[in-house]
Parts: C-alpha cells; sequence; structure tokens
C-alpha cells in the first residue's frame, strides 16, 4: 500500500508522523518529569515559531517574494485575538469555545490584512517589495503601542492619546493600554493546542503546494512572464499564496497571546530582529522545505538557552553553529556528500546488491541443474 503511493505523499505523511512522534516523545518526558522546567514552558513558543516557519516559507520558498515584515501578521492575529478573549471574558461563554473563536478571529482579521497590504504591495518586485513589507511590520506594531481601547456600560471607547481620553463610567475597564498591551488574558494555549495547529497549517500548506493552485504559484515565481503568457492570473495566485501565509501567522500568534499574561507591541516580540529571525529559519531549514523549515525553528530557538551556561560567549557559539548549519545546507561539496551517504540512497544500494546476489545465485543453481 506505502508503495503504491506518489512521492509526494509519501513525503508530507513522513512529515506528520514526525511531528505527531515528537508530540508523544515530548508529552512523554513532560509527565514523566524529564523535561526541564525552561524546556517545559518553552513547548507552546516553539510551536509558534515552527507555524511562523511554515507561514514565512509559503511566501518566500513557494512565492518566491521576499518579506521582511512577517511579524506584523502575528502581531495582528495576537492583539486581535486577545481583544476579543478579553471583551467576551464575562459573557457567560464556555471557555473553550471563546479560545476557539478567538483563533478564528486572529487568523480571519490577519487574513484581511494581508489582503489588504498585499493588493498593493504585490505589485513591487525584489528590495522594493522587502522593504513596503518591513514599513507594514513597524506601522502595525507602532500602531498597538499607541492605541487605548477600554469598555464600559455604554460600549467601546478608543483613544490614540491616554486612558484619560477614553472618557469612560466609573465601571469601565481598560484592555488597550497603549505601550503597555493587553494584560490578563487566559492562558489557554497548551502544548498540544500547538502542535494541532501546526499539523493543520502543514496539512494546508502541503496541499495547496501540491495542488494545482500551487503548481501556478511556483510557475509565477520561476518566470513571472511565462506563466502570464499561458493565461495564469498572476495577481489571483499571489494574493492567494500571501493570504494564506497571512492567516497562518495570524494563529500563530493567537497562540502566543493566549501563552502570555502580558502581551505588548515590543521590538523584541514584534519587530524587525523578529522577521528576520523567522527568515532565518526558513533560509536555515531550505527554502521551500517546510520540513526542514519547523526543525530549524525549534533548534535555533532552543539553541541559545542551552548554551547558556557559555556566558558571554553563548552567542558567538550560536554564529559558529548557525554557519556551519549554512554551509552544510547549501554549499556543493556538502550537498553531493549528503546525497553520496543518505540512508534512503543507502537503503536503495543495499537492495540492489541483494537483488543481484538473488539473481546470480539463481543462474548459478539453473547452471547445475542443466
Amino acid at each position: 500500500m506505502w508503495k503504491k503511493l506518489n512521492k509526494n505523499t509519501r513525503k508530507n505523511a513522513v512529515t506528520y508522523l514526525m511531528l505527531i512522534a515528537a508530540y508523544l516523545i515530548m508529552s512523554v518526558l513532560q509527565k514523566g518529569g524529564h523535561l526541564s522546567n525552561l524546556i517545559s514552558g518553552m513547548l507552546v513558543l516553539l510551536c509558534v515559531y515552527a507555524i511562523m516557519a511554515v507561514s514565512l516559507n509559503l511566501t518566500v520558498g513557494v512565492l518566491g517574494e521576499l518579506s521582511l515584515g512577517h511579524a506584523g501578521f502575528m502581531c495582528v492575529g495576537a492583539f486581535s485575538s486577545a481583544l476579543f478573549t478579553q471583551l467576551t471574558m464575562n459573557t457567560g461563554m464556555n471557555a473553550g469555545l471563546r479560545f476557539f473563536i478567538a483563533i478564528l478571529t486572529g487568523i480571519v482579521v490577519a487574513a484581511v490584512f494581508g489582503i489588504l497590504i498585499g493588493i498593493p504591495v504585490l505589485r513591487l518586485r525584489g528590495d522594493y517589495l522587502a522593504i513596503v513589507t518591513l514599513a507594514f511590520g513597524e506601522i502595525i506594531k507602532n500602531l498597538c503601542n499607541v492605541l487605548f481601547l477600554g469598555k464600559d456600560s455604554n460600549g467601546i471607547h478608543v483613544s490614540m492619546k491616554d486612558t484619560m481620553s477614553l472618557g469612560m463610567e466609573a465601571d469601565g475597564i481598560v484592555i488597550i493600554n497603549g505601550p503597555q498591551g493587553i494584560t490578563r488574558t487566559p492562558k489557554q494555549a497548551t502544548f498540544f493546542i500547538g502542535m494541532l495547529i501546526l499539523l493543520i497549517s502543514l496539512i494546508i500548506v502541503l496541499n495547496l503546494v501540491h495542488s494545482r493552485t500551487g503548481r501556478a504559484i511556483m510557475a509565477i515565481r520561476d518566470n513571472r512572464i511565462a506563466a502570464e503568457s499561458v493565461g495564469i492570473n498572476v495577481t489571483k495566485y499571489k494574493l492567494l499564496a500571501f493570504t494564506v501565509s497571512a492567516a497562518i501567522a495570524g494563529a500563530a500568534g493567537a497562540l502566543y497571546a493566549h501563552n502570555t499574561s502580558s502581551l505588548m507591541a515590543t521590538s523584541a516580540k514584534f519587530g524587525y530582529n523578529m522577521s528576520i529571525m523567522f527568515l532565518v529559519f526558513v533560509v536555515l531549514g531550505g527554502i521551500g522545505n517546510m520540513r526542514g523549515g519547523v526543525i530549524a525553528a525549534v533548534l535555533l530557538t532552543v539553541l541559545p538557552e542551552v548554551l547558556r551556561f557559555a556566558d558571554d560567549k553563548r552567542m558567538l557559539i550560536y554564529a559558529v553553529v548557525l554557519i556551519l548549519a549554512m554551509l552544510w545546507n547549501w554549499t556543493p561539496a556538502a550537498r553531493t556528500f549528503r546525497e553520496k551517504h543518505s540512508i534512503r540512497r543507502m537503503l536503495a544500494g543495499r537492495a540492489g546488491r541483494q537483488q543481484k546476489e538473488s539473481g546470480e545465485a539463481a543462474a548459478t543453481n539453473k547452471k547445475e541443474e542443466m
């Protein structure tokens, strides 16, 4: 049955099984008390970064467009989902249902921003597109820092000056407090939910890539003029890929918002450096390689924490490991070595030798019988 599946289906199935196996192993280790408090606390964050790597890989690896403001979509998803949760906390809504709708809210709002940004931005190419997406990410972060929103018996009040400008009644509460962000959001995100969202994201992206739509998107990436000449609607497919990428980033933001007690739009969380870090995940894991992007996101997130014993030399070791990993992934000599000594090729060679030996043995027995 396995041999009857095509190559892409088998490859995707291996990716899903690896993800499920990783979840089961980490769950067993966590329940057995074999994980440190640091690693246990990072499990949801690892899922968030892995989802962002899958999301950005769709834009950079499949669509072929360089985006440097992807953290902006994560910021939009985080704040919109946390805002929904805060507005509905005292309405008697079931906590599980509220969390599910909050994630959907982050996805939808991020997708809408993806459409609004994508319509003018995707007409640009190369460095111009990268600069505009970078500006978008910074604008979103700064808007969240100057936004004040409160709720009282009269409804919702919004201001961009300070909390006093909201003009709320005595029973009013401030939900978004400018640079202080949103606090008191319930921590409902779990490792299981994070892995489930990551698995769904991988299923969506991998099925999109290997579909007719995905082939059209990759045709645009490889040669825009040739794709347009055969009737492919370039604007439609580029906007579709960009919107799906933004929606997945919104899901990651919603998961992140419900994993922290204080959500603030700081540069360390949603700024330019964070977008660059997501891009490093994609490049190090292999542009267009979803499985590699997930692995790179996990390794590069855990590595700085594991190297804390090195104190001041921690970032130096991190940089050296990063350079070595890039050389291993991208230099022609290393790629040739990996292909030559790959497990699949070794197994294929062993199977071929066994088949040859069995054929020679059968020929020898036939001669003896004659």
